[in-house]
């Protein structure tokens, strides 16, 4: 589950900057700063994915320089380490209906007052 969490965290963010640099190419002419996004973004996930898998086979046969190799092409030398979170504690929540009521009322009578009066809210907001 460690790899697989650790590959998640890197390429879910390399897809979603993908996306977010080349949204022109999903449906308009990509130019070449969009193109080169494209590839940087495929060869660090697969640089990634190869190294983590590296890192963790050299790990589950004991050889330690390979995955002391691998961690240091990905810039640190161990693995990830995800804790299990801890139990949750049940919490009781009680909601005070009459002072939600009085609330929502207020604001209501606050907003149609402001809705009655537009140059009053338009000198708030400048």
């Amino acid at each position: 589950m460690n790899l697989l969490a650790s590959v998640l965290r890197t390429v879910v963010p390399v897809l979603v900057g993908l996306v977010v640099a080349a949204t022109d190419v999903l449906g308009l002419v990509a130019d070449h700063g969009q193109i080169t996004a494209v590839i940087a973004a495929v060869v660090t996930a697969v640089y990634y994915l190869l190294l983590r898998l590296a890192e963790q086979l050299a790990d589950r046969i004991g050889w330690e320089p390979g995955r002391v190799i691998a961690g240091v092409l990905l810039g640190w030398a161990r693995p990830p380490e995800y804790q299990a979170p801890r139990g949750t504690a049940p919490v009781r929540l009680r909601l005070d209906t009459d002072a939600l009521r009085a609330d929502v009322t207020e604001a209501l009578r606050q907003a149609g007052q402001e809705a009655a009066r537009p140059d009053a809210t338009l000198r708030r907001l400048s």
